[in-house]
């Protein structure tokens, strides 16, 4: 007995020892922290189920006014960067210090897990220049109708399920999530789906598997993020994330029948498998001919066209369904917004002899501005992570940030700072014209910024104002009282609590 308590005594005496000199790892090396409460650090709050991930980081940034902070992962240090400018020059200017992301990815063994957000080095910088003529304005346009197509599926269902007469509130999240992944199911996957009356579809069960709040999914959350050798052990050991098999089968049925038939549709899918039998993807004036001879090498497996089409599955559906519910529940809210941006509409509509098409909807300034303002107050993701791929000194001091040390940069917190943007709560999309402009360039970056930036930004954009754009020319949002929404404590997205709710009417 007394054996057995010594050794719990000097395990004891070594976990302690272990904590205390990994907590103090900033302080080491001369930099300001917040280590926050060991073993959890910047995430007791999300242990305790009180914030999200991103909130939780958006808190740390609350808690000092310094350009960067050191905080702790859990056991991982991570430099928390709240200067707008020299996050900025991280990402662009001095991109080659920081190019990777340092979260799970192996090319080798894994190639599933080969995405574009989790590539490394030249392997991601040779796909993004690969993949990047799939989203040019030619390619966007073709794919318009597609588009449109899914925006009227959503008008049916709603004048089917609105009221004669007055109004009817509807959880816009659950609407647009519908139409978000019915719109990725036509332009990424070339599917279609009929989520608005078919709910429990093939596409709409994996989203659920990625996004609920399993324990399987908030661990595998962590190892992705903060833990990639033990993801790459899961992995190793068979154990996939939640909804990558389904999607293996999904993509690859797909790519055979389609490889096989011939058949061809303008969408993501068409370009990928173009590229992986000619290994390039044609520009605007090209076909989209996915055809090779015989005897060509294929430069992407199938595995690799599945990593992408995952990844621009669950990023796009999620972030096209928030922008929009959150711009319709901001000018639900403030009508004076909502009057400017219907007379935007119909001023362009009639310019264009009544016709939406891609070029209208371009021409759509005032719209334009909306969608900013609504991705700088609920940006996508709230954070930015980056690894230091070599020592940078960090400017107007004698620091030294060391190879391999992760960084964490707040968009949710830069993004509300009245320092960057004043009056930050109040929604203003005049803020970001040239006569009315109070902002600092550098703090806004919803989709990232320099070479990383997210590629479909532009995909994005579009489909969250075809959606405004139909909703708002065929029904009437209803004013409500102002109120700031609350998230939930689950994820790393900006989750709504309780929906977004907005009462809708027809028109009369």
């Amino acid at each position: 007995m007394s054996a057995a308590i010594y050794l719990l005594g000097v395990i004891g005496v070594l976990l302690y020892t272990y904590l205390k000199w990994t907590f103090s790892f900033w302080e080491r090396k001369g930099f300001p922290c917040n280590r926050g409460s060991i073993p959890f650090g910047a995430l007791d709050s999300v242990r305790r189920k009180k914030r999200s991930f991103g909130m939780a980081i958006y808190d740390m940034y609350l808690s000092t006014k310094k350009p960067f902070i050191g905080i702790y992962l859990t056991l991982r240090p991570a430099l928390l960067v709240r200067d707008a400018q020299l996050a900025y020059d991280m990402l662009v200017k001095d991109f080659a210090s920081f190019h990777d992301r340092g979260i799970y990815v192996d090319e080798k063994h894994d190639a599933l897990s080969a995405n574009l957000f989790s590539m490394e080095g030249k392997s991601w910088k040779t796909m993004r220049t690969k993949m990047s003529p799939s989203f040019t304005s030619g390619k966007l346009k073709a794919m318009f109708s597609t588009s449109e197509d899914v925006a009227d599926k959503m008008v049916a269902h709603l004048n089917k399920n609105l009221q004669q007469s007055g109004a009817t509130e509807i959880d816009m999240k659950n609407l647009m999530a519908c139409y978000g992944i019915d719109i990725i199911a036509s332009t990424i996957l070339g599917l279609d789906v009929d989520s608005f009356t078919q709910p429990e579809n093939e596409l709409r069960r994996i989203s659920k598997m990625v996004t609920d709040n399993k324990a399987e999914n908030i661990l595998r959350g962590t190892t992705l993020f903060l833990y990639p050798g033990l993801e790459k052990l899961f992995v190793r050991l068979g154990w996939r994330p939640p909804g990558m098999k389904e999607m293996q089968s999904l993509v690859h049925h797909t790519m055979t029948l389609r490889e096989k038939t011939n058949v061809e549709r303008r969408d993501l899918m068409q370009l990928l498998l173009q590229l992986r039998n000619t290994g390039q993807i044609n520009n605007d004036d090209g076909i989209w001919s996915a055809q090779a001879t015989v005897n060509s090498v294929k430069t992407l497996s199938k595995d690799n066209v599945v990593a992408q089409m995952f990844l621009f599955f669950i990023a796009g559906y999620e972030t096209t369904a928030s922008a929009t519910a959150f711009t319709l529940y901001e000018l639900a809210q403030n009508p004076d917004v909502l009057a400017k941006l219907l007379d935007d509409i119909n001023q362009t509509l009639a310019k264009h002899n009544g016709e939406l098409n891609y070029d209208s909807i371009q021409d759509m300034k005032y719209l334009e501005l909306c969608v900013m303002e609504t991705t700088r107050k609920y940006p996508g993701l709230p954070i930015l992570n980056r690894m230091c791929n070599q020592d940078y000194p960090l400017p107007n001091s004698n620091l030294v940030l060391k190879k391999g040390t992760e960084i964490i940069i707040s968009l949710l917190g830069m993004q509300r700072d009245e320092e960057y943007f004043p009056d930050p709560l109040r929604y203003q999309p005049e803020r970001f014209t040239e006569e009315h402009r109070n902002y600092t360039p550098a703090a806004y970056m919803p989709f990232g910024v320099g070479p990383r930036q997210c590629i479909a930004a532009r995909m994005g954009k579009l489909n969250v104002k075809i959606a405004l754009t139909k909703i708002l020319t065929n029904f009437k949002v209803e004013s409500q009282e102002k109120r700031e929404i609350e998230f939930t404590v689950h994820g790393v997205p900006l989750l709504p609590k309780g929906g977004v709710p907005v009462r809708l009417s027809k028109k009369q």
